[in-house]
């Protein structure tokens, strides 16, 4: 049972990574299942080197730089592959797009996060690709190459380099490497074919490869064609390979990249579009000479002085024509010219809705980039959206866009600003169209994977704090709650002028990674309106991992409202701090006191035997109206609320499952006996 619900819980991931996972496989290997080729395929196409004046030079190498030896089983251990820390990638990148060639000289830049000495350094690529050589300071270094097992690539294996030091690399020390690999990057569905998913099937999931008219590389977690370091993992081991894709995004982010790429194509099939890192990439073409049919056309780009968010890197170059529309440029196949005009209307339809909330202007520019085949999963990374630009219901397009639009607003380097927003938004559109409750549904719907991953308590696990996640179940459900809780808190005015006001620079500039915090987008909502403090709040919510909150409605007591005095005694909560969450009611509506209605007090008795604290909305109803309240139920805690309702109340409702729950996110007592004053209804 346990397995059936890590499996359930990685197929709800793997839409977005791009997997399909069909049955249970056998666990991670380090060791290899089959010794590596000795004889690499391809060839290093150029190297290049930059003298103390800044020329660069650009030669093949050597024969005696070849690769390193292969062995049979893997010398680094998993602890070196966690220590090791990139923080900078120069890559030069060289496509050969008739043969599907690929060759790459990276200079990168490592340090040791771990708390020992590393006397060797574990760099991993695609099982596909060769190592040539590895240098420091222009200088050799020997190296071991063993294939693991792991389905971080779309082959299932990887070819891991373990590199001798010469000097062991101290705990917090970096070290600047230059390397050279190169292969080829065809289609490979084998980790799911391994795992029983059909052929045809895996490889509409797991399409990555270079090729004439389109190549799309996503990076780790789907084709590793740069260098990184993981623990392997396996498809079927729970969400590990799912979880792995996100700690690396997240050890990465703020890293410093830089790319320069060039494509070789023959005649016919010149690319009109390069994407690197989700970033729309200005093309340089030279078409082949029409006195030389065998020499082919070159295409260059570059992204120059970057820093990664929370992306794998990557890299798109197509043969598409473009197409505008509202605050989104289309890259389409010629075929799929037809079914532009309803991708078209989506964008105009869902702007004005972003406009009120985000601002009148998105921050970036969306890109929807046209994939091969219709039936190839879709995949996303900051304001770009590779998808099939096919035909389909203009509420299922508007729903797309206003998630990828989204993205192209706010254009976070942060996981749960980046996709909590987008979601969230996703979700606001579905209480536009079709109200409240069927968003709701949809929130629900992500609650019960989300309530089997959350820790019972702090003590019995870390979980993953918000702020630092790297499971989509967190940066994606988690925080699409958030913002539907802070949404009560402060009122969609206050909420839309965080989010309009929200500068990605400014947030990337307070530091990214396994370290960061939400202080400033805290400080954002905080401002802007009611000057609430949300210290509490963000805590419990996003800084740290809490749990969820576990609500009960203890007792409801109810009277008859005959005097202003009683009336008075309606109430909805404050807050003053963090350190001290109210319990007491006060009056939130001097007007009741002195109006001549005639009602009935409802008092309801509320308890949390969760960690986390929460402002839960209260719903009082009878045959006719409703009333809603909100109040806040401390970790552990009780609390009180009164309010007012006109005519004899049938049913009250704490919690409409916009907060969520271990157990449930909606409580309902309904009255079945005739009520008396005063008196308890149990």
């Amino acid at each position: 049972m346990h397995d059936r619900t890590f499996i359930a819980r990685a197929a709800r991931f793997c839409a977005a990574a791009g997997l399909c996972i069909a049955a249970l496989a056998a666990p991670a290997q380090t060791t290899p299942a089959a010794p590596q080729d000795p004889q690499p395929h391809g060839r290093v196409l150029f190297s290049r080197t930059t003298d103390e004046n800044g020329q660069t030079t650009t030669s093949a190498p050597a024969a005696s730089d070849a690769a390193g030896q292969s062995v049979a089983e893997p010398t680094a251990t998993d602890a070196e592959r966690q220590a090791l820390l990139f923080t900078a990638f120069d890559l030069d990148v060289h496509l050969r797009l008739a043969e599907q060639a690929i060759a790459v000289r990276a200079q990168i830049t490592v340090r040791n996060g771990g708390k020992a000495p590393l006397t060797r350094i574990p760099l991993q690529i695609s099982s596909s690709l060769r190592w040539e050589r590895i240098l420091t300071a222009g200088r050799s270094l020997p190296f071991t190459v063993a294939t693991l097992n792991s389905d971080i690539d779309h082959t299932g294996q990887l070819h891991e380099a373990a590199i001798a030091l010469d000097q062991p690399l101290a705990p917090g020390q970096s070290l600047n490497l230059d390397l050279n690999y190169s292969g080829t990057i065809a289609p490979s569905a084998q980790r799911l074919v391994a795992i029983g998913t059909p052929a045809d099937a895996a490889l509409h999931s797991d399409w990555d490869a270079i090729g004439l008219d389109f190549t799309g590389l996503r990076g780790f977690g789907n084709v590793l064609w740069y260098p990184a370091a993981s623990v392997p993992v396996i498809l079927g081991d729970g969400a590990r390979v799912f979880d792995e894709m996100g700690e690396h995004k997240l050890l990465i982010a703020g890293a410093r990249f830089r790319l320069r790429l060039t494509a070789e194509f023959p005649r016919g099939h010149a690319p009109t579009v390069a994407f690197i890192n989700g970033h729309a990439a200005s093309l340089a073409v030279t078409e082949p000479s029409s006195a030389d049919g065998d020499l082919p056309g070159i295409a260059t780009a570059a992204l120059e002085n970057s820093i990664l968010g929370f992306d794998a890197p990557s890299l798109f170059l197509a043969s598409r024509e473009s197409k505008e529309a509202t605050n989104a440029t289309l890259y389409a196949l010629p075929d799929d010219d037809i079914n532009l005009q309803g991708w078209i209307a989506a964008t105009a339809t869902v702007t004005p809705f972003l406009q009120s909330w985000l601002g009148q202007q998105p921050r970036s520019h969306l890109a929807v980039l046209d994939l091969p085949d219709p039936l190839d999963a879709a995949y996303e990374t900051g304001s770009l959206l590779v998808t099939a630009l096919r035909q389909a219901p203009s509420d299922q397009l508007e729903g797309i866009l206003a998630h990828a639009l989204t993205h192209a607003w706010m254009a976070s380097p942060r996981a749960w600003l980046s996709e909590g927003v987008a979601h969230f938004m996703g979700t606001l559109w579905i209480e536009r169209q079709s109200g409240r409750q069927k968003a709701l549904e949809l929130l629900e719907s992500g609650r019960t994977p989300l309530a089997l991953i959350e820790p019972s308590s702090p003590g019995e696990s870390s979980g993953q704090p918000l702020a630092q996640a790297t499971a989509p179940i967190y940066y994606r459900n988690k925080a699409t709650y958030v913002f539907w809780m802070l949404r009560d808190l402060v009122g969609d005015p206050a909420l839309s002028a965080a989010l309009r006001a929200y500068d990605p620079a400014e947030d990337a500039r307070r530091g990214l990674g396994p370290t960061a915090g939400s202080a400033y987008f805290e400080k954002l909502v905080e401002q802007s309106g009611l000057r609430r403090d949300l210290s509490w709040f963000f805590s419990d919510w996003v800084d740290n991992d809490k749990g969820l909150p576990d609500l009960s409605i203890d007792k409801v007591f109810i009277s008859l409202a005959e005097s202003p005095a009683d009336r008075a005694q309606t109430a909805t909560p404050g807050i003053s701090s963090s350190k001290n969450l109210p319990t007491a009611i006060q009056a939130d509506n001097a007007s009741v006191a002195h109006s001549e209605f005639r009602g009935w007090l409802v008092s309801v008795d509320l308890s949390n035997s969760g960690y986390a604290a929460a402002e839960f909305p209260v719903i009082a109803r009878n045959a006719d109206t409703s009333v809603t309240r909100h109040i806040v139920v401390p970790a552990r805690g009780k609390a009180t609320l009164r309010l007012l309702i006109e005519g004899k109340p049938v049913e009250i409702q704490a919690n409409d499952g916009g907060v969520p729950e271990t157990q449930a996110s909606v409580h309902l007592h309904k009255f079945v006996e005739p009520a008396s004053s005063a008196a308890p209804v149990q």
